[in-house]
């Protein structure tokens, strides 16, 4: 198992917590801070897939009129997993 912490940039939440397995496959998601619902969402959406994809996915989601959202973030951080670990 591979875990990261993740501080968000230019959302409302702060940090994203996430740990996947040695396949690449998510295996959980936490966002500290941000909405509720809709990070609660994201994370029960993207358990159980591999990281790569959902970084394809949600990369360039943007909130509002603002640069990035609480899914783009989650790319990045997945994105910097995967790069780290070679996955």
């Amino acid at each position: 198992m591979i875990t990261k912490s993740y501080k968000t940039k230019g959302t409302c939440s702060r940090e994203i917590e996430l740990s996947i397995d040695d396949n690449g496959i998510i295996q959980d998601v936490k966002f500290v801070g941000g909405c509720s619902g809709n990070t609660q969402g994201v994370s029960a959406l993207v358990k159980g897939r591999k990281a790569a994809d959902v970084a394809n996915i949600l990369r360039g989601i943007k909130c509002g009129d603002k640069a990035t959202s609480c899914p783009d973030q989650l790319a990045s951080a997945l994105d910097e997993l995967v790069a780290e670990k070679n996955l």
